[in-house]
């Protein structure tokens, strides 16, 4: 058994109550440690990661404290079989970096430590301890209005247990006896299927406004519904997302919309709020077209369908979907004063982009591929002659294809051009051929495509199989 198991007997309630602080008369019952054996719960190992319990036996080995934590232990009492494998433990980053050589310490503003197994990456964190307690200042730090700036305060288990946000992600996995160790009334929660923050919520929120996206997220992806006094700060508090840099919101967005559940998620982050503050060009602009919201929500739909059957999903399209109906709308607007159509999307195109990265960044390997879907929704409807073959050989013109059947569902444009392409992109020469005629081009077959440019044989390299900087990939 671990060492330290006896601790979490000894007066629970009064470590909790402590942990916890004065709850209202209204409020949660200060929870108790409810241990749950083996035989009275229906997680299995055989459900966790092999690499997983590597690192879990291998601390245990090591004379550490070692659990699965949170999500893994949640979906497995949900039913569903775990994706993501977190390990929460008393021994410190560098004492996890020297027990695997695989692993490295990321993160300042909270230090854990990522083991890698190939493709697969196991998080390990330390216990954590109450940021407000008297500690060295460089390891914890808030903002005036409650953000932590800085959370690397290595606690014991109780207190790690109620740092964490949600009554269901405290639940933790002893690999000891394989006991469950549920600390907020975790597993209660799981059968009312509700989702209740621990704490009180309005300062949780302070301290992270992040964790207002993540009740958004869980109850969507969980079908839970949210408590009452977890959801009433959300709306007056929303703003706070302003403050997180926008390269963590980055992150976020694609947990919220890259879940299985982003038509359920968009809903949410609308009914509280929320989405204002990841997407406010694009909640502006809502209520400018009647096409706007269908267009975003079928692109959601496709989003959902392609994740359930295991397909790739790229966030250029996401994003280019979330930023088209304002990118459109200043487009518009450019050309009512005069600017012709294909300028005046391209310097949209820019001011767009721009305001959206003050919230949420945009790495250039995505933006750059949903400007290239834009621009070709210009080119779309140019098909005489060989500009049809051209811009069925672009390299985004199948996600171009997409984009353009998205807006004739949504009703932004007729239909009818989106049919063309499809029996284009089907057909043979005779076929290929015809339909170009019908455009009122001429009806030449083969000759018409471009030649391609023949390839130049590559001068054998003598560095072979040395690194290179790219560019010769």
């Amino acid at each position: 058994m671990f060492k330290g198991f006896t601790r979490f007997l000894q007066r629970p309630g009064e470590r909790l109550k402590t942990l916890f602080g004065a709850q209202e008369a209204s409020g949660p019952v200060t929870p108790s440690l409810r241990v749950i054996p083996r035989d009275q719960h229906n997680v299995s190992r055989r459900l966790f990661s092999e690499n997983a319990l590597k690192v879990l036996y291998r601390l245990h080995n090591a004379g550490h404290e070692a659990y699965l934590v949170g999500g893994c232990v949640r979906d497995s009492l949900l039913g569903k079989v775990p994706k993501d494998f977190d390990i929460a433990t008393d021994a410190t980053p560098e004492e996890i970096r020297t027990l695997f050589r695989n692993s490295r310490i990321i993160g300042r503003r909270f230090r854990i430590v990522h083991v890698r197994f190939g493709r697969e990456i196991i998080e390990v964190t330390t216990f954590r301890g109450r940021p407000g307690d008297d500690h060295d200042d460089t390891l914890s730090q808030q903002s005036d209005d409650g953000l932590l700036l800085r959370d690397n305060v290595w606690g014991t288990i109780e207190e790690d247990a109620l740092r964490r946000d949600f009554t269901v992600n405290a639940l933790y996995y002893n690999i000891a006896d394989f006991s469950i160790h549920d600390w907020a009334n975790g597993v209660s929660d799981i059968d009312e299927r509700t989702l209740r923050l621990i704490g009180d919520p309005e300062v949780r929120y302070r301290e992270d406004p992040v964790r207002m996206l993540r009740a958004v997220r869980f109850a969507a992806k969980l079908d839970f519904d949210i408590e009452p006094r977890t959801e009433a700060p959300i709306g007056e508090l929303a703003p706070l997302l302003l403050q997180i840099p926008p390269a963590r919101l980055f992150e976020e967005v694609l947990k919220l919309f890259l879940s299985g559940h982003a038509l359920r998620t968009f809903e949410l982050l609308r009914e509280y709020g929320l989405f204002a503050m990841l997407f406010p060009e694009t909640d502006e602009t809502l209520a400018e077209y009647d096409w706007a919201q269908p267009l975003i929500e079928q692109a959601l739909i496709n989003t959902d369908r392609r994740i359930q059957e295991d397909r790739p999903v790229t966030p250029a399209f996401l994003y280019g979907a979330m930023l088209w109906p304002g990118m459109r709308l200043r487009a518009e607007r450019l050309e009512a004063e005069g600017m012709p159509p294909i300028p005046a999307q391209q310097t949209a195109s820019q001011q767009s982009i721009s305001r959206q990265l003050q919230h949420t960044s945009i790495p250039k390997r995505f933006s750059l591929p949903m400007r290239e879907i834009w621009d070709l929704q210009q080119h779309l409807p140019k098909r005489r002659g060989k500009r049809a073959f051209q811009t069925l050989e672009h390299k985004r013109f199948r996600a171009a294809y997409d984009f353009l059947l998205l807006r004739e569902t949504a009703g932004e444009i007729e239909p009818g051009l989106g049919d063309w392409w499809t029996a284009f992109q089907d057909g043979d020469e005779h076929e290929q051929a015809r339909l170009i005629a019908k455009t009122g081009g001429h009806p030449a077959g083969t000759s018409d495509r471009p030649k391609r440019r023949p390839r130049r044989r590559r001068r054998r390299n003598s560095n072979a199989g040395q690194p290179n900087d790219g560019r010769d990939e």
